[in-house]
C-alpha cells in the first residue's frame, strides 16, 4: 500500500513539472499580444497581434508552452524549427527570439524562473541566456 501510495505521488509530481507538446496554431494570449502561427509558403511565421516577428522552418508546427498559472497566459514558447530549438520570451516588449543553433528534436521540456531544460534524442540541455549547454549527471531536480 505504502509504495502504491509513493508511485502515485511521483506519478503526479512528474506530470505536473513536465509541459506537453502542442501543434495548434493560435491564437494564444501573451502578455506581448496575441501570438498566432501561420503557414507562408515553405515556413512558419509567428505573429504578434498579427504583426510577423519571426519566420522559421519547420515540416511540421510543434511548440512547448509555458503557461502563467494566475492568468493563463503563453509567457515563453519553445518551438522546434529545422535549424533547432527556438526560444520566445512573451514576458518581454518586443519579445525575445533567441535561437540554439543546434538541430536536435525536443522530447520534454522543464520552465525554471531564468532557463529552460530540455531532453531530446542527444541528451539533456539547458537553455540559458541564449547559451545551450549539454547537462552532465547532476542532483538538480526541476520542476
Amino acid at each position: 500500500m505504502k509504495r502504491l501510495l509513493l508511485a502515485a505521488l511521483a506519478a503526479c509530481l512528474v506530470a505536473t513539472c513536465v509541459h506537453a507538446q502542442s501543434n495548434a496554431s493560435g491564437p494564444f494570449v501573451t502578455p506581448a499580444g496575441t501570438l498566432q502561427f501561420s503557414r507562408v509558403d515553405r515556413d512558419y511565421v509567428g505573429m504578434l497581434d498579427k504583426v510577423i516577428f519571426d519566420r522559421f522552418g519547420a515540416n511540421t508546427l510543434t511548440h512547448f508552452d509555458d503557461l502563467d498559472d494566475a492568468s493563463q497566459t503563453v509567457t515563453r514558447a519553445l518551438v522546434q524549427t529545422d535549424s533547432g530549438p527556438v526560444l520566445y520570451d512573451f514576458r518581454r516588449q518586443p519579445p525575445l527570439v533567441q535561437r540554439s543553433g543546434k538541430r536536435m528534436t525536443v522530447k520534454r521540456v522543464f520552465w525554471q524562473p531564468d532557463e529552460v531544460v530540455m531532453q531530446s534524442s542527444q541528451g539533456w540541455f539547458r537553455f540559458k541566456s541564449g547559451v545551450l549547454t549539454k547537462l552532465q549527471s547532476s542532483k538538480t531536480t526541476y520542476h
